[in-house]
């Protein structure tokens, strides 16, 4: 498969996260192997450009500019890890260019006028802001348009590797060498490539291609360069910037794809969620929707605003069809003032007042619609190798209590810690501080525990069912309202009184376990919705691989 015809069906795999920057990789890598462009006999060899090379080596000795030369000793094909044209020749690095290492500016001597330090930064952001200098630099330090720049310290794929600088007059920092190419050999824009393809494929061989990397000078000079006769790397750059215009062309393409898709499913969820809609145009609104699924969710955290949508949807009675008839005798099974817990009246009445009530609902505080609301220990627990479970904060998921990495106290602080109620089965856990609060999920059966830091219990009582209670702690409804009065700064939290004043919505008992139902269903298409985004990606990134090495 030629990089043409590959091109122009790779718009079906550039969904995949790494497929465009692989896709440049594969462009330089056929660049230096020669599988870009046909060789042509009639323009000579690169091994007549190594005499090029001998003479400038000459030439910058008797100018002083060169301290010492490097011999051309000769290498073999097999110097290099893939097969190269025989009219083609093999150099190293250090025997094409001279390299200078920058000055290593202070603080101290930035100035704010002069001429800008060039650092590692500018190479990988033209925009980012310069440093100056006003004082005096010797001439090795300075650059201007066209001079060849090799940063050794950076990032594959950023600023690490060549660049040919179009800055203007500027001086040169640590961490990036000045190369002056000895003798006419290579073209400066071939060179930067030639240099380029071999050092990521160095640095991904000895340091996995992540985090900032570093190269001497010796393994730098070490490096061996394809050289090609000069007439054809003239042709591979044209090749290369027309390949990479094309790459360009995609990458745009995929962020407007992206675009789209992202303000369609924006736009379709917020027309579920619009207050107020008229039933039929809510009912086509939703019957879209459901259509588009699939399309319109190709990214995780799409999928996690159509969950919300669904906890929203489920609490505001829009999942399931009111039943007029149905027994609404829960609605009478609360707790009074004069037992529950006290709450702040004022935020409840002011939140519950936004909230449009379905058919035979009705909309509670917290404290009226549980049994108890207890805060845990506000001291840290004395954690064991074995014992009793004791559950952090960051076990605790929306609708689930992640029990994979266990903690654990003795059977006396356990004691200590539900002295004032007894975590059961279907009570609800709580994070009601920290980074993440206004997150709830259900105690599993035959699980004994108690709690950490930061966390709270809450037992429903014959008012709602258990898990109708856990869905609307996590819904938009109530986290929305925690968030507008959360407190603390530094260290957030949502007061108990505002906890329990949270207006919880009370459909029948009955309507209760048909929505936790109908929530159970389409959360399990979410389910199967992140598990098909997760394979597909998979999926995309091995063919990727694949194809393109």
């Amino acid at each position: 498969m030629n990089a043409e015809h590959l091109l122009t069906h790779f718009d079906r795999l550039t969904d995949a996260p790494d497929a465009i920057p692989r896709l440049r990789r594969f462009i330089l890598d056929l660049a230096v192997r020669g599988k870009l462009v046909e060789q042509d006999p009639s323009e000579g060899t690169g091994s007549s450009l190594l005499t090029e090379i001998e003479r400038g080596q000459v030439v910058l000795l008797s100018s002083r500019r060169l301290k010492k030369t490097h011999k051309l000793e000769g290498l073999s094909f097999s110097d290099v890890p893939f097969q190269v044209p025989e009219n083609w020749a093999l150099v190293r690095l250090g025997q094409a260019l001279d390299l200078v290492n920058g000055r290593a500016f202070k603080p101290s001597d930035w100035t704010q006028t002069g001429l800008p330090i060039v650092r590692i930064q500018n190479l990988n952001n033209p925009s980012a802001a310069f440093n100056r200098y006003d004082g005096e630099v010797k001439e090795k330090f300075l650059i201007d348009n066209g001079d060849f720049l090799i940063s050794w310290s950076g990032t594959p794929g950023t600023s690490f590797g060549a660049h040919i600088w179009t800055g203007g007059p500027a001086v040169l920092n640590q961490h990036i060498f000045k190369a002056i190419l000895i003798g006419n050999a290579f073209r400066p824009h071939f060179l930067k490539l030639a240099i380029n393809a071999r050092l990521l494929e160095l640095i991904e061989q000895a340091h996995g291609g992540v985090g900032l990397q570093h190269i001497t000078k010796p393994k730098l000079e070490a490096v061996v360069l394809t050289l090609p006769p000069l007439a054809e790397q003239h042709r591979i750059v044209a090749k290369v910037d027309e390949l990479m215009a094309l790459c360009d062309r995609l990458e745009t393409a995929r962020t407007e794809r992206e675009a789209t898709r992202n303000r369609l499913a924006t736009a379709s969820l917020a027309r579920l969620n619009a207050p107020d809609p008229d039933p039929a145009v809510f009912q086509n609104h939703a019957a879209f929707a459901l259509t588009n699924l699939t399309p319109l969710t190709t990214r995780p955290e799409q999928i996690k605003a159509l969950r919300q949508t669904i906890l929203n949807l489920a609490v505001r009675g829009k999942l399931v069809e009111q039943d007029p008839e149905e027994d609404d005798s829960n609605q009478g099974k609360l707790r009074s003032d004069a037992v529950a817990e006290t709450y702040d009246v004022g935020a409840f009445e002011s939140r519950a007042a936004l909230f449009k009530r379905p058919l035979n609902w009705a909309i509670e505080p917290l404290s009226r619609v549980a049994s108890h609301i207890v805060d845990c220990l506000h001291t840290t627990p004395k954690w064991t190798e074995k014992g009793v479970l004791c559950i952090k904060t960051n076990q605790v998921r929306a609708g689930q209590l992640d029990l994979s990495s266990p903690h654990f106290v003795s059977e006396n602080t356990y004691k200590a810690r539900v002295n004032r109620l007894e975590p059961r089965r279907d009570d609800i856990l709580y994070i009601r501080e920290g980074g993440v609060l206004g997150v709830a999920c259900l105690v599993p059966s035959n699980t004994r525990l108690c709690l950490g830091q930061r966390l709270m219990q809450i037992r429903a009582n014959d008012a709602i069912a258990p898990q109708f209670l856990e869905l609307c702690l996590n819904s938009p409804w109530i986290t929305e309202f925690a968030a507008e009065r959360t407190t603390g700064g530094a260290a957030p939290r949502v007061n108990m009184s505002i906890v329990r004043s949270y207006p919880i919505p009370l459909p029948p008992l009955a309507e209760q376990y048909r929505i936790v139902a109908k929530v159970d269903e389409l959360m399990a298409v979410c389910d199967r919705l992140e598990a098909s985004l997760a394979a597909g990606e998979e999926a995309r990134g091995r063919l990727v691989k694949a194809v393109l090495w």
